[in-house]
């Protein structure tokens, strides 16, 4: 039996606009966003270079949830007024969009997260993804989308970039608040316990959540899941 993973490969936006404090911050957090990602997903992870992630998802069907904890955790990310001031345009861009995240699918020939090893079809599916996509541009950085998948399969990719774009909408528009309360109910808590790890009532929390769209969140990992999981 062929065993198919999902990598998830993320590169932060306008990372390039930060001060030094402020990289050293923003990658200090990815490293605890990896820590709660291994914890509840049971993911290998690592950050390169201090802005760009790579995961490996082994219960393939989990990934978008993963992908979307992600995407809400980094867009939570505070920066100073000194990176703002620095460059306000790409200082805009890493808070409206905060990363890009392509999830590859298939197989992996080498699998080794003792020794770092990572390699096949799903790793090279999210890297390219992710590099043929690039934003980095010295005159101006134009973002249509930020949520990718990739697979051989092209139905599959058909259907994915479909949800992903009406997802990446959401996400585009949602507040920081609002992220933090949707990166914590992916990562399975209940409003209840949010409310107190967060210092809100219930009833604020659940607003940020249908403001934000949860349902369609909700629907959409869990078809996600079905669909990969087989």
């Amino acid at each position: 039996m062929v065993v198919k993973y999902s990598v998830l490969s993320g590169d932060i936006i306008s990372s390039s606009s930060l001060g030094i404090e402020d990289k050293q911050i923003l990658e200090a957090h990815l490293q605890m966003l990896l820590v709660d990602l291994e914890k509840h997903f049971e993911i290998f992870g690592r950050v390169l270079k201090g802005d760009y992630l790579e995961c490996v998802v082994p219960k393939a069907g989990e990934a978008l949830q993963a992908c979307l904890a992600i995407k809400s955790y980094v867009k939570t990310i505070p920066i100073s007024e000194k990176s703002i001031q620095k460059d306000k345009n790409r200082a805009k861009l890493f808070k409206e969009y905060g990363v890009r995240i392509a999830i590859g699918y298939g197989e992996l020939e080498r699998y080794d997260p003792k020794n770092g090893v990572i390699d096949g079809e799903a790793i090279y599916y999210s890297g390219r993804k992710i590099n043929s996509k690039s934003t980095h541009d010295k005159e101006r950085v134009v973002i249509k989308n930020t949520l990718f998948f990739a697979s051989k399969d092209e139905a599959l990719n058909k259907k994915w970039t479909a949800i992903l774009e009406l997802l990446d909408v959401l996400f585009t528009k949602a507040t920081q608040r609002q992220c933090e309360v949707v990166y914590l109910k992916l990562l399975g808590h209940n409003e209840d316990a949010i409310s107190k790890q967060l210092g809100i009532d219930q009833s604020v929390v659940n607003r940020h959540s249908t403001n934000v769209g949860w349902n369609a969140i909700e629907t959409a990992v869990a078809y996600f899941k079905e669909s990969l999981t087989k």
